[in-house]
């Protein structure tokens, strides 16, 4: 009896892929097309697509101006934050081998908060730079606390939250001396947002989103040499300490510049690496690229979630923690938190 060419596993495999590497296009149509202020028709969609194809066809300017100046960039904005905070915490779980590390937890959102809220304070500032120089204060600041010689990674992030806490307080400070009008803006982005989602964002983000992704995906498969400990690392001709800090430089980038733009978005670098991991296996080969596009998706869903459920725009961090609580409380409950 010949065996069948496509296995029960393949088929799992090919399902997989093609949810993953496939549905993002399709999510950002859809977000192109719904909105809190009104649904756009596909035949609206349609004309204004042949308008962009065919000079001769006339441009529905309402429609234009609605999508591509206003949907367009949230969407795409959407998508490239919710590619960083995922694998930004994919690689941060790979290089302490936990999984229970994320962004957060080390110090790096906190840290790059606080700057952005420091930016908005002091208009002086810009709120991308600030960001990254606290985000990488915070996460210096955490070696130095944690780092020993013979320390481990339970120390590390121990240290990573009493840095968190610390910035966190700063940002109160900062909020209590805030005039009413920015308290309002600060408090409003420390809950995630992006409903001010824009071109000029976009420009300012998309670079070193993108650089921090790419040089994240041409390092994944030593970060699976990372797991098996330094000392085999450095038996195959790899620096551990090198591509740690390397991991660690990238991660911070695209996470100091995801806060930036959205603000607070908690626990999604967390639970999502579980969800990639579940679906694509531990290899930081298929998740590190996993996690950049379905990171970006499911965001991009909750985000259709948020502004088209409810009259008014709901915060999206909101969602994110009502999502992730449950899900590590389930995790828990199956006792599939664990790391191989």
């Amino acid at each position: 009896m010949k065996t069948p060419y496509f296995s029960i596993t393949t088929m799992r495999s090919l399902l997989i892929n093609t949810i993953i590497y496939g549905l993002p296009i399709p999510v950002i149509i859809i977000s192109l097309l719904i909105g809190s202020s009104d649904n756009i028709g596909l035949a609206a969609f349609w004309d204004w697509i042949r308008s962009l194809v065919d000079s001769s066809h006339p441009s529905p300017v309402l429609v234009e101006n609605v999508i591509f100046n206003i949907r367009l960039p949230r969407a795409l904005m959407t998508f490239l934050v919710g590619a960083a905070l995922a694998t930004a915490g994919g690689v941060l779980q790979a290089i302490f081998r936990n999984p229970l590390v994320d962004p957060y937890i080390l110090g790096i959102s906190s840290g790059a908060a606080f700057g952005a809220s420091l930016a908005i304070l002091v208009p002086l500032l810009s709120i991308h730079i600030s960001a990254f120089v606290f985000g990488a204060a915070a996460v210096s600041l955490t070696y130095v606390f944690g780092y020993t010689k013979n320390s481990s990674s339970i120390t590390i992030i121990l240290a990573g939250m009493i840095v968190s806490g610390l910035f966190s307080a700063s940002l109160a400070l900062v909020q209590y001396l805030s005039d009413p009008f920015k308290l309002q803006a600060i408090i409003q982005w420390t809950m995630g947002s992006l409903h001010l989602s824009s071109w000029h964002k976009v420009q300012q983000s998309w670079i070193p989103i993108s650089l921090g992704l790419l040089g994240l995906y041409f390092i994944r498969w030593k970060l699976n040499l990372l797991s098996l400990g330094d000392d085999e690392a450095r038996a195959v001709g790899v620096n551990p300490t090198y591509i740690k800090i390397i991991a660690v430089l990238l991660a911070t980038i695209v996470t100091a510049v995801a806060v930036a733009s959205a603000g607070i978005i908690s626990l999604y670098g967390l639970f999502v690496p579980h969800i990639t991991r579940m679906l694509v296996g531990a290899s930081n080969t298929k998740t590190t690229p996993a996690n950049i596009f379905f990171g970006g998706t499911f965001l991009l869903i909750i985000d259709n979630f948020c502004r088209t459920v409810f009259p008014y725009e709901i915060p999206i961090g909101i969602f994110t923690m009502i999502i992730g609580a449950p899900f590590f409380i389930f995790l828990i409950k199956k006792r599939k938190i664990n790391w191989s």
